[in-house]
């Protein structure tokens, strides 16, 4: 481990301490990273048909988005040449 304050290499043993007293001092008691990953829950139907149509509609937009960008950009219109 570094240290991040001096960016000098922290023994293990002196990490385990650092981190121990960080738990005691701050109370922590879960594991931060913990949090990041998915549950193990089951999540009720409604709630996923309710994620399913908001994520549908996010796309829509997204693709309209897209669509009104490449108009602004593609709007030229095409003229006839004259006849020579």
């Amino acid at each position: 481990m570094v240290n991040a304050g001096s960016g000098e290499r922290v023994a293990e043993k002196d990490f385990a301490t650092a981190v121990a007293e960080f738990i005691r001092t701050r109370g922590v008691t879960k594991c931060p990273t913990a949090c990041v990953l998915p549950t193990q829950g089951s999540v009720a139907k409604a709630d996923r048909e309710a994620l399913g149509e908001y994520a549908e509609r996010r796309a829509e937009r997204r693709r309209a988005k897209a669509a009104a960008r490449v108009q602004q950009f593609w709007a030229v219109e095409a003229v006839p040449l004259a006849p020579r």
